[in-house]
Formats: structure tokens, sequence, C-alpha cells
């Protein structure tokens, strides 16, 4: 049913989509009527996303272009000119960002008496105090050398002036910035007057005290490298022990951007160059600063320039405990708008209950300080058997996730690793007891992680019950998790209630569509409402052509990647694609299957994605409860009713904006939640 074209030819460009979506947050960083400091911090998720790209998607760009050079790869492989594109679209949204930066946000910082010294003299007002911090502090924490006199490899996004003397030697020397050891910002106050400086500037006004050389220049740089851990084959070793020599050297890996300040000369570029390693890695022009990502530690702290704080709401409780609530009613959480003691207690009631005999968990992004872990260990030690399913391979999380592997195993957890071609991105937990009487097991299942700390400004949902049905395939898939067996070979695992990648998840998802097409063709009503993080595996986007065509009405909330090209006349004119963003970060993945008005309402860690279709372990999972699938349903059509943080997107992936609107979905979901969805729901 799909059009005889090129079938890439209807899906958009991963790369340029997400870039999309990143110039989305730089956008929400020029709105004057976002708090002050909040527009700063999106300029740093701005930043934070951009390392990203240049860390793990450019080496793949890369790798395309050489093999295309090599006539190595298919040509339906290689998108025309996409590195290219890349490559200009960053370029502008940097001259973006410096405008919004410069123009906007630093002259409304000293309208508030907040002085942000940028690419400008430190005030003599403030000398002494910068003076005395560069002795006091800075100083024990800087590291020089001489790149033409040693081999040197800047670690990735580590900052470093490159000091350039006057002398016929035309030597170099390297300062790294320490903004890994101390604050990025000295602050002071005198009067009602806050200076914040950068400590870049701090050390560049003190050079004439590490150097007896004449100085001709102080120009900032850093270098981004690869983040790909490559765990080659089958490995039987010690994966955790492997990982951590791998995050060692990633610091080192393959350079794929080199970033410097406007004012370097040529020569000096070139020298950097040559000694640096850096002949093959794209060469940008940045600005003067460089890891604005570090605007997320700003030190000025005012609540009149941030989002007010929003009151969270609590479950209202009938029972003592949250497990005697739990066999009375499922309880749906919609964080943050709801408070997450409820997965904090469920866990906590674990560690006291005498009751509960097994504990299982999957763990892919965890606190730094995790509540959770602690009563996981806690009840290991009171004699509980808990089984700990931790990813070692969550991207940027493996250091933290094998510190608590290391902390639980020691306590006398099972640990279980996931095999290093497979990763388990599930949010699942099971608790059972060696009680008499029903129900024996309580579930927890999200479309977040188990992480107190995200879960404050991360959208997601979680699911406690004890629905044998749910809890029985649970037992199943953690049984399976922790089999030697795991990772090599599949068995005939049947799930009718969960949808489990890798067994039959992708196959539901199929079927669900083509029971909207089958009824569209009949004449009955059919629609789907999809919201996910990303939206990029072919086989599900030409299904969901497939239904448009065929007239089923199909609205998709996509925040960042989206491969799939809307309103196209004779293709997906029935499409509607909508991204939001806010002060929240939109996290859940909420799947809504009309199916005659008896809808179909699925929530879970799955993204349509080809990482997650075939290379992990995800589980989805239904919601039974009438009332609780009016809850998903309201908060989905308040989502598509935002109009001022949303944007539609056209079939090229741009963001078309919404002018003249005053309603934001995230304030009326907090009033939904608020004065709706704290109240028991029986089953």
């Amino acid at each position: 049913m799909v059009l005889q074209k090129k079938r890439k030819k209807l899906l958009n460009s991963r790369d340029l989509s997400w870039l999309s979506f990143n110039g989305r947050v730089l956008t929400e960083a020029s709105k004057e009527e976002v708090p002050l400091l909040e527009r700063l911090k999106f300029l740093a998720i701005f930043s934070s996303n951009l390392d990203e790209f240049y860390r793990v998607r450019i080496p793949v760009l890369m790798a395309l272009k050489e093999l295309k050079k090599q006539a190595i790869t298919p040509q339906k492989f290689i998108k025309k000119g996409i590195l290219k594109k890349t490559k200009k679209i960053i370029e502008d949204q940097q001259t973006y960002f410096g405008t919004i930066l410069k123009e906007g946000i630093i002259p409304a910082l000293k309208n508030k008496n907040i002085h942000l010294i940028y690419n400008e003299d430190i005030p003599t007002i403030i000398k002494e105090k910068t003076d005395r911090f560069f002795f006091d502090t800075i100083a024990a924490f800087l590291e020089i050398s001489y790149p033409e006199q040693q081999v040197l490899l800047p670690k990735n996004n580590q900052l470093y002036l490159a000091i350039n003397f006057d002398s016929e030697e035309k030597r170099l020397a390297l300062i790294s910035i320490p903004s890994d050891e101390i604050p990025r910002f000295f602050y002071t106050q005198i009067e009602n007057t806050h200076y914040v400086v950068f400590i870049d500037d701090i050390i560049r006004s003190h050079l004439q005290y590490i150097f007896p050389h004449q100085i001709s220049g102080a120009f900032s740089f850093k270098i981004t490298r690869d983040a790909e851990l490559d765990l080659q084959g089958e490995f039987n070793g010690d994966l955790a022990n492997e990982i951590e020599k791998l995050l060692v050297l990633r610091d080192y890996g393959m350079a794929t951007r080199f970033l410097y300040a406007p004012d370097v000369p040529p020569p000096i570029l070139n020298q950097l160059t040559t000694c640096l390693q850096l002949e093959h890695a794209n060469h940008i022009t940045g600005g003067v600063y460089h890891n604005l990502k570090d605007f997320f530690t700003f030190p000025i702290k005012d609540q009149q320039l941030q989002y007010s704080k929003l009151p969270l709401t609590e479950i209202a409780y009938q029972y003592p405990t949250l497990f005697e609530e739990i066999k009375h009613r499922d309880i749906l959480l919609h964080t943050p708008y709801h408070s997450y003691n409820p997965i904090l207690r469920f866990f906590n009631e674990a560690v006291l209950n005498p009751e509960v005999e097994e504990i299982f968990i999957t763990l892919y992004r965890v606190a730094t300080n995790s509540q959770i872990v602690h009563a996981l260990i806690s009840a290991a030690k009171n004699g509980k058997k808990v089984t700990v399913f931790v990813e070692l391979k969550a991207r940027f999380d493996e250091a933290n996730n094998i510190k608590w592997a290391k902390r639980m195993e020691n306590a006398g957890i099972k640990i279980v690793y996931s095999d290093p071609k497979l990763k388990v991105h599930a949010k699942i937990s099971l608790i059972k007891l060696n009680s008499g009487i029903q129900p024996k097991a309580f579930a927890l299942l999200s479309t977040g992680n188990f992480n107190e700390n995200t879960a404050r400004t991360y959208t997601d949902h979680s699911l406690l019950t004890t629905s044998s049905a749910i809890t029985t395939e649970l037992d199943l898939l953690f049984t399976y998790l922790s089999s030697p067996s795991f990772g090599k070979e599949y068995p005939a695992l049947t799930f009718q209630h969960l949808l489990v990648a890798k067994f039959n998840l992708l196959a539901t998802f199929l079927h669900h569509i083509n029971n909207e097409i089958d009824r569209a063709l009949k004449g009955q009503e059919a629609a789907i409402t999809i919201k996910l993080n990303n939206l990029e595996e072919e086989k599900l986007i030409h299904k969901l052509y497939e239904a448009s065509q065929a007239g089923v009405k199909i609205r998709l909330i996509v925040r960042s990647i989206c491969r799939i090209r809307p309103g196209i006349p004779g293709l997906s004119e029935n499409i509607q694609v909508t991204r939001i963003v806010d002060r929240y970060l939109e996290h859940g993945r909420i799947f809504i299957f009309h199916n005659g008005g008896q809808e179909q309402i699925f929530l879970g860690s799955s993204d349509w994605m080809d990482r997650n279709i075939y290379r992990r372990i995800e589980v989805c999972f239904p919601i039974y409860n009438e009332e609780l699938k009016q809850e998903i349903i309201q908060i989905l059509a308040l989502q598509l009713q935002d109009n001022t943080a949303a944007v539609q997107l056209d079939k090229d992936a741009q963001n078309i904006r919404i002018t003249g609107g005053t309603r934001s979905s995230q304030e009326e979901i907090q009033k939904l939640v608020n004065t709706s969805f704290h109240k028991v729901v029986d089953h």
C-alpha cells in the first residue's frame, strides 16, 4: 500500500531530525517569558546535547563518509551529504546560541544586578578577591604541558588554554582549566551587585605568574572524542572489569571535534593540529568559552528567576501500608507531578516486611546516592534474596553503575550483568512473598529509570500492581534474565500481557496497528495515539504510513529523533507529529490504540528505534483499569492541545511554532493530577 518510491526517501535523517530537536531546545532559551536562569539551563542542555552528538553520532557519519570513499558500503546506507548538512546546521545553531547569550541573557542578567563577566576584563572592584581565589584554590589544580616536547593527548571535553610566547622558538604551552575539579564559576557579591566570573578568565589574568616569557596570546580550545565502548564479539571474562578499563580509554578515543576560540591565529591552529594529532577531527570555530553546559552550575539561585516550585501530589492511602494499598488497587503514578515517595516506599517496605522473600529489579541509571540501592542492600542484610540486573553499558553512567554493583555484591546481593551485545533497558521490579494468602507478588513497572533524582525533572509513569497476569510474566522474564543462557539463545518464552522486546513486542505493535487498519477499511472509527522519545525503526514507520493511507487518524508526540514524514498527500496526510519542550523533560512512552472505543493502552520503556526493538530487552505493560486508562487519555489530550511549549513537525522534521496560545500542557497536567489523580481507584 505504501507508495512505490524509494523507501529511504520516505524517511527523514535521524541526525538532522535530532539537530532539529536541539534547535527546539535553543528556541526555549531565547524566550523572554521563560525565567532567566531557566534560559541559561536550556543553553546548558543544548551544549550538553551537542557534546553527546559529537561523541556518539559524528563518529558514525565520519566512518560512513570514509567507507563511501572506499566504495565499501552500499550506497543505500549512506545519506547524501548528511555530514556536511549537520556541520552547517550546527554552525548556524552555535551562532544563534551566542546571540541569545550575548544580546539577550547577559543584558537581562545585568538588569537584575547580576554581572556575568563575558569576554571582558575582570572589574577592578573584585580583582583582589579573584587574586586570592587564584592563589588559594585554582593554582593547586593547574597542569602545564609543552606539546612539542612531550606526547600529549588532551582528554575528552577537557578545557585548555594554548599559550603562545613572543619568541623566535614559536613554542606553545598548554594549561588545563580544572573545571572538573573546582566550580567553573567564581562568585562574589559587593553591595547589591552579584559578580560571576569564568575561572578561565581568572587563569588568563594570572599568566604572568606562571610563565617568565613574554606572552603574545592565550587561546581556549577543547577536543571531543568518540564515546563508544568497543566490546567486540563474545566476551566471557569479568564484564565490569573490562568496562572499567575501557572507560579509562574513552577519554582518549578518536577525536571527532576540535573546537577553538575565534581569535586563534592560523599558525597556532596548525601547530595544535599537528602536535595533538587532530588532522582528522572536525575543526570548528566556537566562542571564547567552551563547555557551556557548565551553566547547569551557575551560582546564582534566585528563586524569582527560576520556575516556581509546583506542589507534589501525594497519593491517597486507605490502608496503613503501601503493600496493603496495592493489594486492593492498582496505583499509577505520574511523576514529577506525583511525589516519588511511593516508589521509594515500595522498596523500603520490602526491607521490613517479614513475608517478603525475594526482590528482583533491573537498574539502568541510578542516582548518585541511590536510596533505592541502599534499601536493596538493607534487604539483603535482613535475609531477603535480592537479585539485581545491572546494565553496565548505560552510556555515560557506566562508572556509577559499576560502583553500585560492587557495593551491592559485597552486601550479598546477586548481581547479574547483561550480555555485551544486548542491553537491558526495561524498568521493572518484582517482589515475591512467602505468604500463604494472595497476592504472592507485587510488581513495579515504569517508563523511567528507578532514579529519585531524575524523577524530579523527567515526566514518567509507574504502575504498582498485584495483577497475577503481570507478576507471573515478570517472574518468567526475571528467571530468564538470571539464567546462564541469557543473551546467548532465546527460548520460546510466551507473553500474553507484557510486551517484551526480542520476544513479542514488535509483533504485538504491528498487530494493533493492523487492527486499526482493518477497522478503518471497514469504515469504522480508527485511531492511534503514541508518545515517544524517538521514532526511527523503519518497519513500524512504514506500517504507520499504511495505516494513514487506510484512513487511521494518527497523532504522535515525539520529543527527539523523528524519521517519519507527516502530512504528505497520499502517504501520511492522516499523521500529525507534535514536539514538546518545556520545564520537564518529556520521557514517558505511551501507546493508545482506539480498538473500536475499547482502548488498548500500553506504557513502557521502549522507543521505536532499531536498538530498542532489536538489540535490547524492553518491557511495555498494559493498563487494564478503566479509570487509569482515562488518566492516560486525559494527559495525552492535554499535550496534544498544548500551544505554548509544543510545535508541529513538518515533513522535513522542522519545528513549526504554534503562535498566540496560552495552554501549557505541563501546567494543566499538574492541576489535573493535583485535583483528580490522587483519589483512590479500586480494582
